[in-house]
């Protein structure tokens, strides 16, 4: 088990420091303690609150050494809306970071009877007062194995708790634990550790013996100087962080250690991917996944890239082994030949023989290439018009001076809704709406020339650099 490595064995960098694992285990061992006393029934669920901070892995090391079903909850949220999520889970038990501790998050555990653990720096602590489980009705049905819940990100509808059992990030996400990973470079940490991408970037690297870096957020000063320190071969970026790099115009060397690239989570622009490609020499390899798929189910490999990079450029690339995929007709759901936008349907071998309908828009072509045209549920209704997001944005891309933009349908009391696109500029740069609407009607019909426009610093985005939907319409909102 991992945590029982040499105390002074480095674990993960944080900050500029090191932390070991005899650290990480002190914690871990703490957190058991307070747990037990706790007074919640031994197959309780427990639900963390993860910072990408060393104190939230060690604590997820754990309950996961334990045993225990965790449910997750996103850190990255008001305390108002954190509270709700507490109280629709009703945990016997909530195990967050201190700073999380807010009045409304702490009166809605307290209501529940739920015991409250702390997590400040590398210690734990049993908040006074909620020490310990006012209830033992979380217990879980003992038939179900012992997993991680995931909130999802809407791939298959609606955003809900998404169950992954240990078994299947063991098999599935680890794999072997053979061999002493220790002497390789550091692997890179900056997903959120509540969602899929998270888990799937930190349990394999930690499990396994390699070291490494974590970030609380992604940045491109952090990225550039994990490339300078530990020149790593192999790295990742979010989808909007190759724009970021671009736009940072990094030097060309200081990427030179890189023989590929990896990136998923999110749809990347294709002429996003050439540009980098072209400035940098180094190939960017696609792939797409779900939680409710347990992960990727398609991947761009370094072989596929060099054989079919040039006439595939935008693919996520071909099917996992296992895994198939299918696109079909939304209306009819018969399956479509090559070359058909449709939608999405996956088998994912991780997770079951049945067929996954998603709410993904995708072309599957003659040669097994899958290219992710965006989301059906995120279409504008302008009219008698159907109008993906995906379509506007990627022609505002072609303009030299957007460095970013995002589009979201909008109420119009004429033609029920209306596109609104927030744009952001490369540095030095701008453009004037006149401009912009003259360079999409080269590119796109006129229903797709947004009726509203924003022009921002920084799009609104999660943690992992998705835009973040619900802010993005509130820049409309509020006139």
């Amino acid at each position: 088990m991992a945590l029982s490595r040499p105390a002074a064995q480095p674990a993960i960098e944080f900050e500029g420091r090191w932390h070991g694992w005899g650290e990480l285990r002190q914690l871990a061992d703490h957190l058991g303690t307070l747990l037990e006393a706790s007074g919640a029934a031994p197959g309780a669920s427990v639900v963390l609150v993860p910072r990408n901070q060393p104190s939230a892995i060690a604590a997820l090391l754990s309950l996961i050494a334990r045993h225990r079903t965790v449910r997750m909850v996103y850190a990255f949220q008001a305390p108002a809306s954190l509270a709700r999520d507490l109280m629709r889970l009703r945990p016997a038990v909530a195990v967050l970071a201190a700073q999380d501790c807010s009045e409304p998050v702490l009166a809605a555990l307290r209501e529940q009877g739920t015991a409250v653990i702390a997590l400040d720096g590398l210690q734990a602590r049993a908040l006074p007062g909620l020490e310990r489980a006012g209830r033992a009705a979380d217990a879980q049905d003992p038939a179900l194995p012992p997993r991680i819940e995931i909130l999802t990100s809407g791939t298959t509808g609606p955003p809900k708790q998404f169950a992954v059992d240990y078994e299947l990030i063991a098999r599935h996400m680890v794999g072997p634990l053979a061999g002493d990973l220790s002497a390789l470079p550091p692997s890179l940490l900056f997903f959120p550790l509540g969602n899929i991408s998270g888990i799937y970037a930190t349990l394999p690297p930690l499990l396994k013996g390699q070291r490494v870096v974590l970030a609380e957020r992604f940045s491109v000063a952090g990225w550039h100087d994990y490339l300078l320190r530990y020149r790593p071969e192999a790295s990742g970026l979010p989808p909007a962080g190759v724009q970021m790099v671009l736009d940072a115009n990094l030097p060309r060397e200081d990427l030179a250690c890189l023989k590929r690239l990896g990136t998923g989570a999110a749809p990347l622009d294709p002429t996003v991917q050439r540009a980098f490609e072209e400035r940098y020499g180094v190939p960017i390899l696609l792939s797409y996944g779900a939680t409710e798929f347990g992960g990727p189910v398609t991947a761009m490999t370094l072989e596929l890239h060099a054989q079919w990079g040039q006439r595939k450029f935008g693919s996520v690339g071909r099917a996992l082994p296992g895994a198939q995929l299918r696109v079909i007709d939304p209306d009819s759901g018969e399956a479509l030949p090559p070359g058909q936008e449709g939608v999405l349907e996956v088998v994912s071998p991780r997770i079951g023989p049945d067929w996954i309908r998603t709410s993904d828009l995708a072309v599957l072509d003659e040669d097994g290439f899958l290219f992710h045209r965006g989301r059906r549920d995120g279409a504008i209704m302008r009219g008698g018009f159907k109008l993906l997001p995906e379509t506007i944005e990627r022609a505002l891309m072609l303009h030299p001076a957007v460095s970013a933009a995002a589009a979201v349908g909008v109420d119009d009391a004429r033609l029920g809704q209306v596109p609104a696109v927030a744009v952001q500029f490369r540095p030095g740069m701008a453009a004037d709406t006149t401009e912009l609407e003259t360079h999409l009607r080269q590119h796109l019909p006129a229903t797709h020339v947004p009726v509203h426009w924003r022009f921002v610093q920084e799009l609104p985005r999660t943690p992992s650099l998705k835009v973040e939907r619900p802010a993005l319409r509130r820049l409309f909102e509020t006139g």
